[in-house]
C-alpha cells in the first residue's frame, strides 16, 4: 500500500511538470525572459533600423579632472580654479576643480538663467523693501522702493554692476519670494547636473551652507550661454536702463560691467577675444571671477578663478591660465 501510495504521488507530479512545460504559464509567466530585446525597448541598445545613439552625460560636457601636469605659476593664491573648451568639449585646465568654494555673485549666473527659465522677462515688478536690506558695502543696481522694472531689465542690474538689490527683485518677480525662487535654482542646478551645489541666496551674499565647485560653475555657465537672452546680459559691458519710479516717474539707469576685463582695465591675453563673464566678491569667498572668451579658432572657452587673494592676482590667474592652455 505504501508503495503504490509513492507511485501515485510521483505520478501526479509527473504530470504537472508536463502540463506547466506545455503551457508555459506556471507562475503566472507567459513567456522567457529575453535580455537582447528589451535592451532595444528601453534604447539600452539599438538595432539597425533604429536612430536612436545611447548617450552619457559627458558626451556634450567637459569631462571633470584636476591637471597636475600644466604649471600655473601662481595658481596657490586661489582656492580653485579650471578652464573648459565649451565648443570641443574639453577640460583644459582644473585646480581643486571639484573641491568646495564660495561663489559669491558668479551665483548670479545661475540666477539670470533660473529667472529666464521660470519669469517673464516683460513681467514688471514693483521694487520691495526686502531688495533694500542689504549687508553695508554691498553691490548694487541703486534701485529704489517701488520703482516699477521688467525682469528683462533686471537682468542687466543684476549681472552688469552686481546689484544685489536686483538679484532680489527677480526672485521676488518670478517666484514670490527669496525662498521659493531658491528652490528653482537648486533644482536647476540639479538639472544640469552641478550636484555638488548648494544654493541659499539670488546675489551669493556669504552664507556657510550657500556653495558650489568649480566644476559645477562651468556647467551652469556652460548651459547659461546657450540661451540668447543670458548670453546678451553676460557680454553687454554697459547698460542704459529705463523704467519708472514710485511716482510713475522715468528713471534712466546707466550700469557698467565690474568685470575688468570688459572695461580693459585689464588687458585679456592676446591670443583670446573676451566675450563676458561674472565677477564676485566676499571677505570669504575673497575674489572670484568667470570668464568668457573666444580663442583664435573661435572655440568658446570658460575659465574660472575662485578665492584669489587680491583682485590683481584674480586677473593675472585668467592670463597665466589661458596662456598655458592656449595650443590645447
Amino acid at each position: 500500500m505504501k508503495c503504490i501510495g509513492r507511485k501515485k504521488i510521483a505520478f501526479i507530479l509527473l504530470l504537472m511538470v508536463s502540463f506547466v512545460s506545455m503551457t508555459s504559464c506556471s507562475f503566472g509567466y507567459q513567456k522567457q525572459f529575453e535580455a537582447k530585446n528589451s535592451l532595444k525597448v528601453y534604447g539600452i541598445t539599438r538595432d539597425s533600423q533604429t536612430t536612436f545613439e545611447p548617450k552619457t552625460f559627458f558626451q556634450d560636457k567637459c569631462i571633470p579632472k584636476d591637471t597636475k601636469d600644466i604649471d600655473i605659476k601662481d595658481i596657490n593664491v586661489c582656492y580653485g580654479a579650471a578652464c573648459y573648451n565649451a565648443t570641443s568639449n574639453k577640460t583644459l585646465y582644473g585646480y581643486k576643480s571639484l573641491e568646495k568654494v564660495y561663489p559669491a555673485s558668479t551665483t548670479k549666473i545661475l540666477t539670470a538663467l533660473t529667472a529666464v527659465k521660470y519669469g517673464d522677462l516683460d513681467k514688471k515688478v514693483t521694487v520691495s523693501e526686502n531688495c533694500m536690506i542689504q549687508i553695508e558695502g554691498s553691490s548694487m543696481a541703486h534701485l529704489n522702493v517701488g520703482d516699477q522694472i521688467t525682469i528683462r531689465e533686471l537682468l542687466y542690474g543684476l549681472i552688469l554692476p552686481s546689484g544685489n538689490d536686483a538679484a532680489v527683485a527677480i526672485a521676488e518677480g518670478v517666484a514670490g519670494s527669496i525662498k521659493d525662487f531658491v528652490k528653482l535654482m537648486n533644482k536647476t542646478a540639479k538639472e544640469i547636473g552641478a550636484t555638488h551645489s548648494h544654493f541659499v541666496t539670488p546675489n551669493g551674499l556669504h552664507d556657510k551652507n550657500h556653495y558650489t565647485t568649480p566644476y559645477d560653475i562651468y556647467l551652469i555657465t556652460n548651459e547659461a550661454i546657450k540661451n540668447d537672452t543670458v548670453a546678451q546680459v553676460l557680454s553687454t559691458t554697459t547698460y542704459n536702463a529705463y523704467y519708472r519710479d514710485a511716482n510713475g516717474n522715468p528713471v534712466n539707469m546707466t550700469w557698467n560691467s565690474s568685470n575688468l576685463f570688459a572695461t580693459k582695465k585689464y588687458a585679456i591675453n592676446e591670443n583670446y577675444t573676451f566675450v563676458g563673464g561674472k565677477t564676485g566678491t566676499t571677505a570669504e569667498a575673497k575674489y572670484c571671477l568667470v570668464l568668457i572668451t573666444k580663442n583664435q579658432k573661435g572655440d568658446t572657452i570658460i575659465s574660472e578663478v575662485y578665492g584669489s587673494n587680491n583682485k590683481y592676482n584674480l586677473y593675472l590667474l585668467h592670463n597665466e591660465i589661458l596662456n598655458a592652455v592656449k595650443d590645447f
